[in-house]
């Protein structure tokens, strides 16, 4: 082995450039190590329920300053319009939070062509926003009506999306709600102050109104089932609100890496920052929606695999097997950080990222 000798040559009292780099660089990594290892314990000492969507109630003023130059640096408001640009006809947007996606809806129905040339209708007639946090929805409530001051067919619930879900042609403002200027709804369809009979009152004419027109053209989420205790069920009960012949589900999450590494990361600090930010970020998207049984339609992945991307449609002829549970063959478009896209068949590779 060869040993080379540098002398660096200095005046009396003074440190050598490369002696304060290596100095630096080495306090910084034991610094790095340190505290990753502190967080680490303390995130597996915790005790953080598979629920912790309740932490966006108190992060909601400030939770667009703190995601703004992440999703910049990420271009995920990119990828918020390429997707709500699909969005067309009556709209249920679930989780919606302070309205991210807000500027990239094209509201009014108007005569256009598909891919295909063929004639169809863009656009949206209608939009419903659902949040279970009353201070996000208010939040884009707000912002909605700055947008867009002379749109009239948008509702705003503060609810859980498995709750019913009036129908806008339906909507009225029920108890413990609040009006907006005229251009929206904004309601609490299951969190209504109140005696209890006026309470169930209003549950049974939800029910009522979901069973008069309960189905959606497009239903929209974005980055919402790392807050759910049971994402799978949540993405069942959204097939069930989606119109069965053409209607579509539009999903943009984020989970699980193509990377061991990089989920033994994510695993290792997933308590710590559910019990910060209310996500769970180390789950398996693939594997949610695949067990959701729901047809997959287009599917891609971003940064190292961790961003997700779904168009997803209920599944023709229930109840005829395999096929029903998601295990149909699909086509999957990875795009790679050069914008580069490759086609694989089926769930190649997912089960094996898995760790």
């Amino acid at each position: 082995m060869w040993l080379i000798d540098i002398d660096i040559v200095t005046e009396p009292g003074q440190i050598g450039l490369p002696s304060i780099a290596a100095f630096c660089f080495s306090t910084y990594g034991t610094y790095l190590y340190v505290t990753y290892d502190r967080t680490v314990k303390q995130s597996k000492n915790l005790s953080v329920p598979d629920d912790v969507s309740d932490r966006f109630h108190k992060t909601a003023p400030t939770y667009d300053a703190n995601v703004e130059l992440t999703e910049r640096i990420m271009r995920i408001g990119k990828k918020r319009e390429e997707l709500v640009k699909r969005a067309r006809g009556n709209v249920l947007e679930v989780a919606c939070g302070t309205g991210r996606n807000m500027q990239y809806y094209s509201l009014g129905e108007r005569r256009g062509t598909d891919k295909n040339g063929k004639a169809e209708i863009l656009g949206c007639r209608s939009v419903t926003f659902v949040d279970q946090s009353p201070q996000m929805v208010e939040i884009a409530r707000e912002k909605f009506e700055k947008m867009y001051p002379h749109f009239r067919r948008a509702a705003f619930w503060a609810q859980d999306a498995m709750a019913p879900i009036p129908p806008l042609e339906h909507t009225t403002v029920m108890q413990g709600s609040s009006q907006s200027s005229g251009s929206s709804s904004l309601g609490n369809s299951n969190n209504n102050k109140g005696n209890g009979n006026g309470s169930k009152s209003l549950q049974m004419r939800a029910q009522q109104q979901q069973q008069q027109s309960c189905t959606f053209d497009t239903v929209i989420q974005t980055m919402g089932l790392c807050s759910l205790p049971d994402p799978v069920s949540y993405l069942k009960h959204l097939g069930t609100l989606v119109e069965p012949e053409r209607g579509e589900i539009l999903l943009l999450e984020h989970g699980r890496s193509h990377y061991r590494w990089l989920n033994k990361l994510l695993d290792d600090l997933a308590a710590a920052h559910a019990d910060r930010h209310g996500c769970w970020w180390n789950r398996d998207i693939g594997e949610i929606v695949r067990q959701s049984g729901l047809e997959i339609v287009e599917s891609k992945r971003w940064h190292m695999g961790t961003t997700w991307r779904f168009i997803l449609r209920r599944k023709e002829g229930a109840g005829r097997g395999e096929k029903d549970l998601g295990l149909a063959e699909v086509s999957e478009r990875e795009e790679n950080g050069d914008g580069a896209a490759k086609s694989v068949t089926g769930w190649l590779g997912w089960g094996a990222k898995k760790s």
